[in-house]
């Protein structure tokens, strides 16, 4: 519990001030675009309502849910590493991050990248079906290819799993964009980019606490 809380917390703020800087700026900027479509008369494309209206509350709730979701998913990371029973350290805990960042962000990313608001998009239960498919395939793929003993028929059968969700394809937008497709490319691969980060640092900061523990516990 203290290496999720350490790593969770220390790799869930330093993503909250990344983004600070990198995509929450983005994020204002397209609501501007989304609130001047919305007045000329234009049917919004991405409306997303019960937003606090106050900047210091709205900052104040992203570094809360940003943390908190850091420590959900250190969670998740270190509860798979201790099922392998191997031991950790940084190195091994960052590409065990680099991994979860493939199974978790850039494979649903091909298919539904990350988009701003104003965005058209598709239905939210399409999208969610088709990402947790894609998370779940991905990650079964990555076990048959990586690990060892493995047959060559089961490591067919990674290849088949983690290409599965995008040969069906993801479910497609509906409607038009109120922002211009230079800030939502710019959007994306900001996003991509920071949760790749954090991704990377969760595991390296999980492995370097859990190696220091094991090791004064000796």
């Amino acid at each position: 519990m203290l290496v999720v809380l350490w790593s969770g917390a220390l790799a869930g703020l330093a993503l909250f001030i990344v983004q600070r800087f990198t995509v929450i700026p983005l994020i204002e900027t397209a609501e501007n675009y989304e609130a001047s479509e919305h007045q000329s008369g234009t049917t919004n494309a991405h409306e997303e309502p019960g937003q606090p209206a106050d900047d210091w509350e709205r900052t104040s709730l992203t570094a809360l849910t940003t943390i908190l979701s850091g420590i959900g998913f250190a969670a998740l990371l270190f509860g798979s590493l201790s099922i392998t029973g191997s031991r950790l350290n940084t190195w091994r805990g960052a590409l065990w991050g680099l991994a979860a960042f493939v199974c978790v962000g850039l494979a649903p990313a091909l298919g539904l990248p990350p988009q701003p608001p104003g965005v058209a998009v598709a239905g939210l239960y399409q999208r969610q079906i088709w990402w947790v498919s894609t998370v779940a395939a991905t990650a079964i793929g990555f076990w048959l290819l990586a690990s060892k003993g493995r047959t060559w028929l089961l490591r067919v059968g990674g290849v088949a799993c983690v290409s599965l969700p995008h040969l069906i394809g993801a479910p497609a937008a509906s409607g038009q964009n109120a922002v211009p497709p230079e800030l939502i490319h710019r959007f994306t691969i900001a996003s991509l980019a920071t949760t790749g980060i954090f991704w990377i640092l969760l595991g390296a900061v999980c492995g370097f606490v859990s190696g220091r523990m094991q090791a004064e516990s000796r």
